[in-house]
């Protein structure tokens, strides 16, 4: 039978785990609002901060009173491990909720994928992937992205036309590529993830009309909530950022809306009301 830790050895456990929170806390840095970013991701980053990722790191650098201070890494495998594990920087601004890679904050907005059609055509009132009027269309799909398994269900994936997932934007950007397809007539409608679709269309692609798929009843879900990353261990830092978004939700939201981004409730099931 394994015997008991003396109080003195529970103690000095307890002081050891201590320290080592202590040490992990004091990486965050306290002169600068450290930021780990992609460089060309727009509509969410790049180093020239017209993203509107840069613009909420801004926000809330000015809120802890802090300059910003970015570290760029595309957003492709190893972006954690050589940004915010490495130490080089303290948040990523965008990450979905329960990514095991970070610790997550609280949510700042929940949003969703868009089916994106010719505003003036005849897909202009379609809701859901179901619709059968998608049928025998040759539809844009990020490959390997939650609805291309709503597509394959509704026998849509036979014709779709599929855009890599994990890529390096300086040299690729599929969304992008997505959308001048559709404008070109390449393709039919194009299905993708809202914080992308509602900012890009809204920029350059004013023909198109980005519809939020709320109606979807089936897995896999469609909507999702997007967090800050911090480190595992930051919990005084996430603390901070968590009564941040709290307190300055109203003003996130207009960021968000302004730039584009169709906002929903937290279940995903209809649009969130926003005032610009």
């Amino acid at each position: 039978m394994a015997r008991k830790p003396s109080l003195a050895a529970a103690l000095a456990l307890a002081l050891a785990a201590g320290t080592a929170q202590g040490q992990v806390s004091d990486l965050v840095s306290t002169t600068h609002f450290r930021v780990c970013a992609d460089p060309a991701n727009l509509p969410m980053s790049n180093d020239r901060g017209e993203g509107y990722e840069n613009r909420l790191a801004e926000f809330f650098a000015e809120k802890l009173g802090l300059p910003v201070q970015y570290t760029w890494f595309p957003m492709a495998t190893g972006f954690i491990r050589n940004t915010l594990r490495a130490n080089k920087c303290d948040v990523v601004i965008g990450y979905a909720q329960g990514h095991e890679l970070v610790q997550n904050t609280n949510h700042y907005m929940t949003s969703v994928f868009t089916l994106v059609v010719p505003a003036d055509g005849p897909l202009a009132d379609v809701e859901t992937l179901s619709d059968p009027r998608l049928e025998g269309l040759k539809i844009g799909v990020i490959a390997g992205s939650p609805p291309a398994t709503h597509m394959a269900r509704n026998g849509l994936i036979g014709k779709a036309k599929a855009y890599n997932l994990t890529v390096d934007r300086r040299v690729e950007s599929p969304a992008v590529d997505m959308l001048d397809d559709l404008d070109a007539g390449e393709t039919d409608a194009a299905v993708l993830w809202g914080p992308l679709a509602g900012p890009l269309v809204k920029q350059g692609h004013p023909e198109l009309k980005v519809i939020p798929l709320l109606h979807e009843t089936l897995p896999p879900r469609l909507f999702f909530r997007i967090t800050m990353g911090v480190r595992p261990g930051d919990k005084t830092f996430e603390h901070k950022l968590n009564s941040l978004i709290r307190r300055n939700q109203g003003e996130i939201n207009a960021i968000l809306s302004e730039a584009g981004v169709p906002l929903v409730d937290d279940m995903g099931d209809a649009m969130l009301e926003t005032t610009q």
